[in-house]
């Protein structure tokens, strides 16, 4: 898939789970999704932290 590809159906996946949750269930979803993005930002920095300085990747 390329960048266009990616977007178009991230977007069509919100919108599908938008129309099924009401405004509390959608407003959850989405902080517990942008957590979950931060999480796996922060470990993926950690990473390349790691290995920048001892030359090791762990996963």
């Amino acid at each position: 898939m390329n960048a266009c590809e990616i977007t178009a159906a991230v977007t069509a996946l919100a919108n599908a789970i938008a129309c099924r949750l009401d405004d509390e269930e959608l407003a959850l979803l989405g902080a517990v999704l942008t957590q979950l993005g931060d999480t796996l930002e922060t470990i993926s920095a950690g990473r390349t932290m790691q290995a920048k300085c001892c030359g090791d990747v762990g996963k």
